[in-house]
């Protein structure tokens, strides 16, 4: 059977809700050697399924952690399972169980209840995109960022624009997007996401929960939601992307703005970028170009001076669109 077969006949092959001995089988009992990649809701782990030759990522949500709540569970499942699109991860199955434990409470052992929570995905070669991002790991080339880039915007326009209503993310960040074998990426870690009804834009929550450096300031600060939310931290994304660096956000710096005045000082010449990217052919060098362009309009303080998704995906197939050309690298603040 050929791997695309096996993955195909994977989700008509498991039950949908598996039980928590089936998850601690088929990774070893969630052994270390097994991780995948770790996010805000826990650790991904390799499964190898009993016929030996297939394989599953098991994200197990972490027990005691706020983020992994039944709601952020539900909302995965939900919002994931009938998602069929070739840059969003594929959810194949899922366990949900209660289990007894016995812990130890204020010097007495006690008997609780648990919840083992798992999501199981189809199994994706290359991991997440932050082992191969940065300048310390092996070294991705220009076009294969390039297209790593709008892959990631094809599959935020799936989401957006072509739904019954916007799906917004809420947590795109490099440990998010994971890459198959040919390095097309998926976009994954779905819990924080927010379906939104046809005609609305906008939702307000108290809740405020991300990474520093990728969350929109109308969401950190407010707690406002809407796609422009999800358009910021693909800003991030793509500045990262196309420059190596790492947004290392600080708590005095939670929307990352020295990372951002970095890019535009060290890449807003040609000869800065040839100096990256020595390789580079002319039509390499407009991409690069184009790449900056967007992020930094995309990570506009001002929502409403951000583009839509649409407009990305526009932009990074060449064509002309009007929004992007109000900055350019040399003219951003």
């Amino acid at each position: 059977m050929s791997s695309l077969q096996s993955q195909q006949s994977l989700a008509s092959t498991l039950p949908t809700n598996l039980p928590a001995t089936f998850m601690k089988e088929i990774t070893g009992d969630f052994a270390p050697e097994r991780e995948l990649g770790r996010s805000v809701f826990g650790i991904v782990y390799m499964g190898v399924l009993p016929e030996g030759d297939r394989l599953i990522a098991v994200k197990r949500l972490a027990e005691n952690s706020s983020v992994s709540a039944g709601k952020t569970f539900e909302t995965e499942v939900t919002n994931l399972m009938a998602l069929k699109h070739e840059n969003v991860v594929e959810l194949v199955s899922f366990c949900h169980e209660s289990q007894k434990k016995v812990v130890q409470h204020n010097g007495r052992y006690v008997i609780v209840d648990v919840i083992e929570s798992c999501l199981c995905y189809k199994y994706l070669p290359n991991g997440s995109l932050d082992k191969h991002l940065y300048a310390d790991t092996t070294p991705i080339n220009w076009y294969t960022r390039f297209n790593i880039i709008k892959g990631i915007c094809q599959g935020l326009h799936f989401l957006h624009k072509e739904l019954d209503g916007p799906l917004v993310h809420m947590n795109l960040v490099p440990s998010s997007i994971w890459l198959d074998d040919n390095w097309v990426p998926k976009i994954a870690d779905f819990g924080l996401s927010r379906l939104f009804g046809q005609e609305q834009t906008r939702m307000y929550t108290v809740n405020v929960k991300g990474h520093n450096g990728y969350m929109a300031p109308e969401y950190l600060y407010r707690g406002e939601i809407s796609t422009m939310s999800d358009i910021y931290s693909l800003g991030m994304l793509i500045l990262e992307i196309t420059t190596g660096e790492k947004n290392c956000a600080v708590p005095e710096d939670r929307s990352a703005r020295k990372f951002v005045d970095n890019v535009h000082q060290n890449l807003k010449t040609d000869e800065q970028i040839i100096y990256k990217y020595p390789s580079l052919d002319p039509n390499g060098l407009q991409q690069v170009k184009a790449c900056i362009v967007i992020g930094l309009k995309c990570v506009e303080a001002e929502r409403s001076k951000r583009p839509s998704i649409a407009d990305i995906v526009d932009k990074l197939n060449g064509k002309h669109v009007e929004i992007f050309e109000q900055v350019s690298p040399s003219q951003h603040p």
